[in-house]
């Protein structure tokens, strides 16, 4: 039987300007079937990009990545590497970021976050860095330029993941979150 993790949600974020990647730190967000209320990835559907490159750009596909999840202990471990003192969540366009779980990026599809207010979200997928990370990241950095070139590297296996909702309710910043690993 699987030891049990738990971890704590540190920071609740949304991104509302569907023209940015940041997100905007609240107390409490209001989790429904389609992800976070007023965030800009909540929905059943979206849009194909480079991701789902097999689809013409555009094509309404499924929405797998209603929210995107980060570890303190894994954006430490990026900021660390590239030595810099901090990478805040909302720089990652994320909508938790949570502590306290082990090789946080590594949970397997289908796993599930318990949350103590009653939310259960699924894992679809490990969100891999891009581009469009790098540049968000490095704009906080003006004298470092070098590192655009470096954080795709160094955030590789510590990005995080994407999940969907699979039980509605509220999270809010403190929670726990209890970790059920999925069946193999």
């Amino acid at each position: 039987m699987d030891e049990e993790i738990v971890g704590k949600v540190l920071t609740v974020l949304v991104a509302k300007d569907p023209n940015s990647m940041k997100s905007t730190p609240i107390e409490t967000v209001e989790v429904t079937f389609e992800g976070f209320q007023g965030d800009k990835h909540s929905g059943w559907t979206k849009p194909s990009d480079g991701r789902t490159n097999f689809y013409a750009r555009g094509t309404t596909i499924r929405n797998n990545r209603q929210i995107s999840l980060i570890s303190k202990e894994e954006t430490d471990l990026i900021a660390s590497t590239l030595g810099i003192d901090q990478i805040l969540p909302e720089w990652m366009g994320a909508n938790l970021l949570i502590s306290d779980i082990p090789e946080f990026s590594s949970l397997e599809p289908n796993s599930r976050l318990f949350f103590s207010s009653g939310v259960v979200l699924l894992i679809t997928a490990e969100n891999h860095p891009c581009m469009t990370l790098s540049k968000e990241i490095a704009s906080n950095f003006p004298d470092r330029p070098e590192l655009v070139g470096k954080i795709v590297a160094a955030s590789k296996n510590l990005r995080g993941l994407v999940a969907v909702v699979e039980l509605p309710g509220y999270i809010k910043k403190g929670d726990d979150v209890r970790v059920m690993h999925a069946h193999k």
